[in-house]
């Protein structure tokens, strides 16, 4: 069965690649470039196609459909399947998908909907509180509906399932918000979506749930290809602007900028917009939501659960940031602007490959130790724990510790 994750990895990138390469050439001649988003978000205009969610979600929802008709017909032990007689122990698997299905269809019909509102707000910006409402609903339809919940530990002590709803909406809202915002810099949410993904991938594979893991190497699969055209592959960059009309860089010579003209490397091609950010964050809530994370066979504890917190400790991070960030200048957390935590790296000297190489690497760190929550005993899980914070707090004082420079960028 590892082995079918995999090859289900490399089959998402192979689609998710080919499918990049046609809808940014449709973006190119449909001119859907990068739009100006939201009254009074500040932000740079690339004449780069926006419309990348569709090759993800596209790719995502593709082979999950597959997967469950796969499933359905293998429903007949006589007809024959290739999954079920190709891959050793496949079989036994099958009926715990098609009991899996109808919350299957409705996390697609979930995710259909916030890509369509996220690929409707690239062209023309949709109200934030409006967008709040159906990510919120669409977090409650999976919750409350198919009973997909966090800390249920807690309905104990609420005299019902009160608690755990609510914990578990918000954690939907927050990751999908939190992924979303990372969408601000070329490789980034993409690049962050990986490594979260690998973590918990490693962990739903060391618990045995295929049907998630299935699912989370579809998402990293579709994330890779999708990346072969959104990394940064010039690395140059430094200080200088774009002109929103022409898309012209200009600052130092040998800068590249990833529009049009003349550079001596070369930025994203094309950008997920809110269309792929809203899918990503989104399915990334649903999965951790599902994932064991506490095997008393391994030696580990309760704490277990906290493992997400540490896998997504950095976009946590952002997200909470350049909310206070936002709020303490007296405006609205939900309009963009460019106060993000890359920018602000950016800000301090890092070109776009180092600022995602900090970030991504921080993940990373910080996805270690939560991998080894679930298996940790108290000691050690507090020192994951501590290590974690201790990330966060290395950041947060880098960043105050390094000057004005960055400061209301």
């Amino acid at each position: 069965m590892t082995a079918l994750v995999f090859i289900l990895m490399g089959a998402a990138a192979v689609v998710s690649t080919a499918l990049t390469f046609a809808v940014r050439r449709f973006g190119r001649r449909a001119l859907l470039h990068d739009s100006a988003g939201s009254a009074g978000h500040a932000k740079v205009l690339r004449r780069v196609p926006n419309i990348g969610g569709v090759a993800i979600f596209v790719t995502v929802a593709g082979l999950m459909l597959i997967g469950l008709g796969v499933a359905a017909r293998n429903a007949n032990p006589d007809a024959p399947c290739l999954v079920r007689d190709g891959f050793a122990g496949a079989a036994v698997h099958m009926q715990g998908i098609r009991d899996q299905t109808p919350m299957a269809l409705a996390l697609l019909a979930c995710l259909l909907v916030l890509h369509a509102m996220g690929l409707i707000d690239d062209r023309r910006a949709v109200n934030a509180r409006l967008k709040l409402a159906v990510m919120t609903a669409a977090a409650a339809a999976m919750v409350i509906g198919f009973d997909c919940r966090l800390l249920t530990m807690l309905d104990a002590h609420a005299g019902g399932p009160w608690a755990s709803w609510a914990v578990t909406i918000a954690w939907f809202v927050v990751v999908t918000n939190a992924m979303n915002f990372m969408d601000n810099m070329d490789g980034l949410s993409a690049g962050v979506g990986v490594t979260a993904s690998g973590f918990f991938l490693a962990a739903a594979l060391m618990h045995g749930q295929w049907f998630i893991a299935a699912a989370l190497a579809v998402l990293i699969g579709a994330l890779l290809g999708f990346l072969v055209f959104n990394f940064p592959w010039g690395g140059l960059v430094g200080a200088g602007s774009t002109d929103p009309r022409t898309g012209q860089w200009h600052g130092e010579p040998g800068q590249w900028h990833g529009g049009a003209g003349p550079s001596r490397g070369r930025g994203a091609t094309i950008f997920m917009g809110d269309g792929g950010s809203l899918v990503v964050g989104f399915l990334l809530a649903f999965l951790t939501v599902r994932t064991t994370y506490v095997d008393p066979t391994l030696g580990g504890g309760w704490y277990g659960v906290f493992m997400p917190l540490c896998v997504l400790a950095v976009p946590l991070y952002d997200f909470v940031s350049v909310c206070v960030i936002r709020v303490s200048q007296g405006r609205s957390p939900m309009v963009g602007d460019q106060q993000h935590f890359s920018h602000r790296l950016r800000a301090r000297g890092l070109s776009v490959v180092r600022t995602l190489a900090v970030i991504c690497g921080c993940c990373a760190v910080t996805g270690v130790g939560g991998l080894l929550l679930g298996s940790a005993s108290a000691w050690q899980a507090v020192a994951i724990g501590v290590q974690t914070l201790l990330v966060l707090a290395l950041l947060a004082l880098y960043e105050h510790g390094s000057g004005k420079a960055g400061r209301g960028v």
